[in-house]
């Protein structure tokens, strides 16, 4: 009984994933790989990499991958597990242009106006906090 009734919920929120040829998706790496290769470890680390167009379908669940020279060593073929779907939408891409934004990709930012001050003691430390504009 509680079987049933267990499997009748379980895939409610499943949705089946389908690739397309041309679709580009994000490659989902393992966290220990990610540590070795790119050197991050824990909740900054590197989740996927891409995005890489698809070149083909093999079978139902697997697609092969145009992947550059730098992973060459790695197989192309992928479950579908493997793969997220990479949404692009080039009307959402701003240009850095008017952004006043820097060569090292920084931006300057201005206070404009001081809106709250407090101060917190510790067992023998004040610490200001101040709330800026």
């Amino acid at each position: 009984m509680a079987y049933r009734r267990q499997k009748s919920h379980a895939g409610h929120l499943r949705r089946d994933l389908e690739f397309k040829q041309g679709n580009k998706v994000y490659l989902k790496i393992s966290p220990m790989k990610v540590v070795g290769r790119f050197g991050k470890e824990g909740m900054l680390s590197t989740r996927y990499l891409g995005p890489y167009e698809i070149l083909q379908r093999v079978g139902t669940v697997a697609c092969e991958l145009k992947l550059p020279s730098e992973l060459a060593s790695v197989r192309l073929i992928f479950h579908v597990s493997m793969l997220k779907k990479c949404i692009s939408d080039p009307e959402s891409i701003v240009p850095i242009e008017g952004l006043g934004v820097k060569d090292n990709l920084s931006l300057e930012e201005v206070p404009v106006q001081i809106i709250d001050r407090q101060v917190n003691k510790l067992m023998n430390k004040e610490v200001v906090s101040v709330k800026v504009l």
